[in-house]
């Protein structure tokens, strides 16, 4: 199986509009797909239909956006219903504030001679109500601020820089419950980029397997090869099945393109070996 399950669409921070992304994932080579878009399910329907009709077995998907010892991570579901109230109203209940928190970075940059920022975002958001730093950072490397986005993160907008805001998210205990109750499987989405201590990641661990957690991305667009080797080992020793996403956004501004990266280790069990 060729499985790409983390991308996003223009419904959350991607360029592409999800039919689009489908089509750019059938191209790579993709066999099982899911589209996961930050905090909404807006684009599930035309993702699953370009999907089968393009051969590709399709999951359900979405990505929440949780603060967990006082900093920000990411936990995917698979396999999720969309219809679910539970998930709708917990994905709606955390987009809120996302606006009063652009502003907030907006003033931020300012303070630092970036003006306009806010309403510069914006010229790159399909969703308002999904603005993120994903489209300062289009932003500030569209006015040469930074020569990628992944620049302006180092630079301008990751946590402790001039232009980052934080923002309380949904709970471990809220995403993971949303999830099940969707019918789903909650896996931690690339650990790699969490700049937890090894015993903070421990007890990260331990906590979602107590509330129900399942999996971890192993293999994923945000880990180097070195991180690969890491979190196998990690879901080894936790008894967490295996993810497997490239993160895609948008053409050229991720390290890998959708399909292209490489072959869980033969050891591990695939999430989607439950899915399908």
């Amino acid at each position: 199986m060729n499985a790409d399950l983390h991308c996003h669409s223009n419904v959350s921070d991607g360029l592409l509009a999800p039919a689009e992304v489908a089509r750019r994932a059938h191209a790579g080579g993709v066999t099982v797909w899911s589209l996961t878009d930050h905090d909404e399910l807006g684009g599930q329907s035309e993702a699953r239909a370009a999907a089968e009709a393009l051969g590709i077995r399709y999951l359900p998907g979405v990505e929440i956006s949780v603060t967990w010892a006082a900093r920000t991570l990411h936990v995917v579901g698979l396999g999720v219903d969309p219809s679910c109230p539970t998930l709708v109203e917990g994905l709606r209940a955390t987009r809120n504030g996302r606006t009063a928190r652009a502003q907030a970075m907006a003033a931020a940059l300012e303070a630092v001679g970036i003006p306009g920022a806010y309403e510069g975002a914006l010229r790159f958001v399909s969703n308002p109500d999904l603005i993120s730093r994903t489209h300062f950072a289009r932003f500030l490397v569209e006015k040469g601020f930074a020569p990628s986005t992944a620049d302006v993160f180092d630079r301008f907008l990751g946590e402790g820089k001039p232009g980052y805001v934080p923002h309380r998210w949904a709970t471990l205990e809220n995403a993971v419950g949303w999830i099940g109750a969707a019918g789903g499987i909650a896996v931690i989405a690339h650990p790699g980029r969490y700049r937890y201590t090894p015993l903070e990641f421990d007890a990260l661990f331990g906590a979602f397997v107590d509330l129900g957690g399942r999996a971890i991305e192993v293999v994923t667009g945000s880990h180097t090869p070195d991180q690969y080797r890491k979190y196998a080992d990690v879901a080894r020793r936790f008894g967490f099945e295996a993810s497997r996403g490239s993160d895609f956004h948008a053409p050229g501004e991720g390290r890998v393109e959708l399909g292209a990266l490489p072959p869980l280790p033969p050891d591990l069990t695939p999430v989607w070996d439950r899915l399908l």
